[in-house]
């Protein structure tokens, strides 16, 4: 076939560039690695391959300083997704994805694509999916354009999840003018699955077969790698060829034939995996590598939805709900047949080889011969620049910020009105959160929990991510967003088990933002390696950026912990009159960064204060330990807004109050935001015990009462506040600012 330039136009032109590949990496290739002018969709392959979003040839040295293996990890970084051992040979399975380029030119279909992508991953491991989760950070909802894009952006992921019959039980809503020209949308899926089914993405044994499933190869998405992997402008807000287009019942059928594949002929299946960015190359090229063989494809085998798609195209096509699997050879029909009951492609594509080729013929011409290693192993690791931006060194310099709160009430009430603090449910009631009947807390709560049938487990799961802390202090931001994460966590009764994560930051070629990947992933890894919470998987996605502004840095935490008996799973919302209030962990004069002053500044300025990570997880371990005793009623973790409006939220939703003696915090403490608290409330009967366990981590505030009033006397002032005009502020909040007139 002809190419749409030769190779000698290719080196002239340098079209390559527009790829996000480098001439120095074009050079490298040619002379280095071929020894040849590659031709055109050969350049294509190398571009998406060697993108950041598949090789990670920027973050690569950052990502080394974290933990990935722990006592009860079975599988970490370099598969579809990260397993946990969960006891009685069961596992659990998670990961998240970004899909925040495509989201941002196009909500609905970038969000349901996202969700699609990362459920795909989750069952190419052997597991069903069994939750999702998301975290969202939008721009100003002041914008009617950002308003469009987040109920666009909600709906996206409701249609999928809820057509997939997948309960979306957790997640997080944020909004910054930081992200209004690249929000973020960062998926998280978690799955459950008995240990004999692991699955790899794994290609071997010469001879055996190469089938492609699922739906067929379309031109969407193409070069969808290589977009994620650039900075962001008004020049490409409109390139939706990049987004791919999903059909969630579509996927349906590909989860359930794929698991039956798995779980009922396993000796049929050499390896699976997802054809997620960069398409059939990523996928083939990838097993290929992880089986250490040569692979052969006809694309003239591939299953396409449009007339005379190229070479290029149909390598690099992202269309949605594709897997590609390895099956041994004389299994091909059988494996067919189980997609056929579905009504589902079923294709023979290629065949491994020996060596370690990757071969590409397409219209009965070789269009490709390369060796596997040069698109997955031989990518060359791109050195970065680092600088202390100028912002912090100035910060350090300059005294504290102080709110000076007056009317404690009136603050409070403005605080719970904040679009980041106020009540989600207009937005999340979108999303099916029960379906399968498994959920026992969804939506609203510190963390999701879904129970294990047939066991007395369940799973809590948190993302959490706060990139105004992050971009103040790197390391100390880096760090909290993982105590964040664990106090969800804990607080709903659960021990910690393992992160995945999506590290989404501006352009890494400027040396301040990478100083920023740089010092918040060693302040995560420390509190990885302190929490015993090793990364099992994540993503990296950089070049956040419009116009030449980046976002905040905003490292996304994905927890997922075990709770040993879920009839001790622990609500966030006060239980019972008379249950005795405890403040855990120390208050300080934490308000940079905070809701408070960006509410009454308008912005965030000043230095993150570090605090001691090992006696906040030393108490919050004890704290775990009196909860599964059943000596906690209820428990809450305090993040934006403070103590303040985490008592309020604690109230909301019942008919119960407060009465609360708080002489050790003024007015302003009252809405700081120190890492590591909880509130919560114990029997009277069990106050010995959980005194004695956390001594002097714990102090005793006051009771729960009858009134539905929020009251308390604080070191400068009192609160006095009818729980019911609060909530009502909370809940609609959210729905008016969405029905602003332009």
């Amino acid at each position: 076939m002809k190419q749409a330039m030769t190779p000698e136009e290719i080196k002239e032109q340098k079209p390559y560039l527009d790829w996000s590949l480098s001439e120095a990496e074009y050079d490298y290739i040619r002379t280095q690695l071929l020894g040849r002018l590659p031709n055109y969709t050969e350049t294509g392959l190398f571009a998406a391959m060697w993108s950041e979003h598949c090789s990670y040839k920027k973050s690569k040295s950052v990502l080394r300083l974290f933990p990935n293996k722990n006592e009860r990890v079975l599988q970490g970084p370099g598969e579809g997704a990260g397993v946990v051992d969960i006891d009685d040979g069961q596992a659990v399975v998670f990961k998240a994805e970004s899909h925040n380029h495509p989201t941002t030119v196009e909500p609905y279909q970038g969000a349901a694509t996202g969700i699609g992508g990362i459920l795909r991953d989750i069952f190419s491991m052997g597991a069903r999916p069994i939750a999702s989760l998301d975290s969202l950070h939008f721009g100003e909802l002041t914008d009617p354009l950002m308003r469009m894009k987040v109920e666009a952006t909600v709906r996206g992921i409701g249609d999928y999840g809820n057509c997939m019959g997948i309960p979306t039980v957790a997640g997080e809503i944020t909004f910054d003018s930081c992200y209004q020209g690249n929000l973020l949308c960062n998926a998280m899926s978690v799955g459950l699955m008995d240990q004999k089914d692991i699955q790899q993405g794994r290609a071997a044994g010469i001879g055996n077969a190469v089938m492609y499933v699922g739906a067929k190869t379309g031109r969407d998405g193409i070069h969808g790698a290589t977009f994620a992997s650039t900075d962001f402008s008004d020049e490409n807000e409109t390139q939706r060829s990049a987004v791919q287009v999903g059909d969630p019942f579509m996927e349906k059928l590909l989860l359930e034939a794929c698991l039956d594949l798995i779980t009922k002929h396993p000796a049929w299946l050499v390896g699976i995996q997802d054809m997620g960015a960069a398409g059939i190359v990523s996928s083939s090229a990838e097993m290929a590598s992880e089986g250490k063989s040569g692979m052969e494809l006809n694309l003239d085998l591939v299953p396409q939805r449009e007339p005379h798609m190229s070479a290029y195209e149909i390598m690099l096509s992202e269309s949605q709900e594709r897997m590609l699997l390895c099956v041994k050879k004389g299994n091909e029909e059988d494996v067919k047949k189980i997609f056929d009951l579905y009504g589902l492609e079923a294709v023979t594509i290629g065949r491994i080889t020996a060596g370690h080729d990757y071969v590409l013929f397409h219209d009965g011409e070789e269009v490709c011969h390369l060796p596997v290693a040069s698109l997955t192993d031989d990518v060359l690791e791109e050195e970065s620049m680092e600088r202390k931006p100028a912002r912090i060194e100035e910060a350090e310099k300059q005294s504290a910020w102080e709110p000076h709160i007056t009317n404690i009430e009136s603050t409070l009430a403005d605080l719970l009105q904040q679009p980041t603090i106020a009540d989600k449910a207009s937005l999340y009631w979108q999303y099916d959160s029960q379906v399968r009947t498994n959920t026992v807390v969804g939506p609203g709560s510190d963390a999701g929990v879904i129970r294990i049938r047939g066991t007395k487990k369940g799973l809590a799961m948190t993302t959490d991510g706060n990139g105004r802390f992050v971009y103040l202090n790197p390391e100390v931001g880096g760090q909290m967003a993982l105590v964040e994460a664990a106090a969800n966590i804990i607080a709903s009764g659960a021990q910690p088990l393992a992160i995945t994560d999506c590290l989404n930051y501006g352009d890494p070629n400027d040396p301040e933002i990478f100083w920023e990947l740089h010092q918040s992933v060693q302040g995560m890894a420390d509190a990885c390696r302190e929490f015993n919470t090793p990364v099992i998987s994540g993503n990296v996605s950089l070049y956040n950026e419009n116009n030449g502004r980046a976002i905040h840095p905003t490292p996304m935490v994905g927890m997922v912990g075990l709770i040993k008996n879920i009839d001790r799973v622990i609500p966030s919302f006060v239980q019972h009159p008379s249950d005795k209030v405890y403040l855990v962990g120390k208050t300080r004069d934490d308000f940079a960064g905070s809701e408070l002053q960006k509410m009454m500044i308008g912005g965030i300025s000043g230095v993150v204060k570090p605090f001691d990570l090992s006696h906040t997880h030393d108490y919050m371990k004890r704290l775990l330990a009196v909860m599964e005793t059943g000596h906690v009623a209820s428990a809450h973790d305090l993040s934006e807004g403070g103590l303040g409006v985490a008592l309020a939220e604690m109230l909301f939703h019942t008919d119960l109050g407060l009465d609360l003696t708080l002489p050790m915090i003024n007015a302003d403490q009252f809405f700081s935001e120190s890492p590591g608290r909880f509130v919560v409330t114990v029997p009277e009967r069990a106050m010995a015990e959980f005194e004695a366990t956390l001594a002097g981590d714990a102090v005793l505030i006051g009771e729960v009462t009858n009134s539905h009033w929020l009251e308390a006397k604080l070191a400068n002032g009192e609160v006095n506040a009818n729980v019911c005009e609060l909530q009502k502020k909370w809940e609609e909040a959210i729905p008016c600012q969405l029905k602003l007139k332009d």
